[in-house]
């Protein structure tokens, strides 16, 4: 009996063929393996080290695996309650996702069709220009100004068939942000024009008083559209829970790209609780603080320039290759992100954690460079 042709090539599209694909790392048991390292401390996704909130571990430590059986809530009813309540917003503003890339997805599949484009920084978070690339989807990309955004030269970038600007806000890598006055003259300048969102990942990381809250900008201009998380502040980046909020209109318009059923019941009913523990974010914000000032100072003795602004995060500059740094940084149990795949060779970004683990960077980085 003869074998059916079977020509993959043939089936899928171009711009799929020319996406390279991710490749997580490997789970931490196999790492520490591989390099011979008793203790990992991972530094490389911005994780918060301190974990969940103390209410969320108890709603994970309580849940009756019986429960497995179930569906969750397809539209995640009581998060968007929870959520309405407060921001002061009606539930039929948010949607939320199986984190942050979801609700990514769901907004570009809502308005973009191919020969359209979307704009965004040229080193940002990447999974914008990811989604966009695999979706057949134009990505322009804005080279940073001094580490920042550059409003304008987005702006510059636009033409008639641009649907979405996507504004990290701080930016990840880098820690920049627009303060209030230029995310307004921003959006004053979009005239409505295109989807803007805000990627507000890092708010809650935030203590500079001009940041600008994207939820607040959301009576004034009707095409903005907010994304927050609870992979990062809240410590539930296992579960895969994030969100987006806009005008009832808009998320009308993006909930017919959305998947139901899609974030679990756990992640749900973790993410419910930790909505109003604020202390949860006092000790994180203390954490960041103390891990940044300590760091600055270790770092500065061995000339290695560091950018450091907003969220659980800094970069460095490193004298040697990033993926070099990164193998020998391993040996001594420490995890950084190599920033090549940001376009930003040469520097490794490492997460803000607890003093143990910024001990172990420094002196692993000391290691390595003296």
């Amino acid at each position: 009996m003869r074998m059916p042709l079977f020509n993959i090539d043939s089936l899928q599209p171009q711009y799929v063929k020319c996406f390279e694909p991710y490749t997580p790392s490997k789970p931490d048991k196999e790492l520490m393996r591989l390099y011979g390292c008793k203790r990992l401390y991972r530094l490389n996704n911005n994780e918060n080290l301190l974990g969940p909130p103390p209410v969320s571990k108890m709603v994970i430590n309580d849940f009756v695996p019986d429960r497995a059986a179930i569906y969750p809530s397809g539209d995640s009813y009581y998060v968007r309650q929870g959520l309405a309540k407060k921001f002061d917003k009606k539930p039929g503003q948010f949607l939320v996702g199986n984190g942050a890339n979801e609700v990514i997805t769901f907004v570009i599949k809502a308005f973009c069709e191919q020969g359209d484009n979307i704009i965004t920084a040229d080193k940002t978070f990447a999974v914008y220009e990811w989604v966009a690339r695999f979706s057949g989807i134009e990505a322009r990309l804005v080279p940073l100004s001094g580490f920042a955004l550059d409003a304008d030269g987005m702006l510059k970038q636009r033409d008639d068939r641009t649907k979405v600007f996507f504004i990290c806000n701080p930016n990840n890598p880098t820690g920049t942000y627009w303060d209030a006055e230029k995310m307004c003259r921003f959006l004053d300048a979009v005239d409505g024009r295109q989807i803007v969102v805000i990627d507000e990942a890092y708010i809650e990381f935030v203590e500079s008083a001009d940041f600008p809250d994207g939820m607040s900008l959301l009576t004034k201009y009707p095409n903005v559209v907010v994304f927050r998380t609870f992979s990062k502040m809240y410590g539930l980046a296992g579960l895969r829970i994030g969100y987006l909020v806009a005008s009832t209109q808009l998320v009308s318009a993006i909930k017919r790209t959305c998947v139901v059923y899609s974030v679990n019941t756990l992640a749900q009913e973790a993410a419910l609780a930790a909505l109003n523990d604020d202390s949860h974010i006092v000790r994180t914000r203390q954490l960041v603080r103390e891990g940044k000032v300590f760091l600055n100072a270790e770092l500065k003795p061995l000339g290695l320039p560091v950018v450091s602004g907003e969220g659980n995060f800094l970069m460095i500059k490193l004298p040697i290759s990033d993926t070099l740094a990164y193998r020998k940084l391993m040996q001594e149990g420490v995890m950084v992100r190599t920033m090549s795949g940001f376009r930003f060779p040469n520097h490794i970004r490492v997460t803000i954690g607890t003093m143990d683990a910024m001990e172990a960077f420094v002196k692993g980085i000391r290691k390595i460079i003296l």
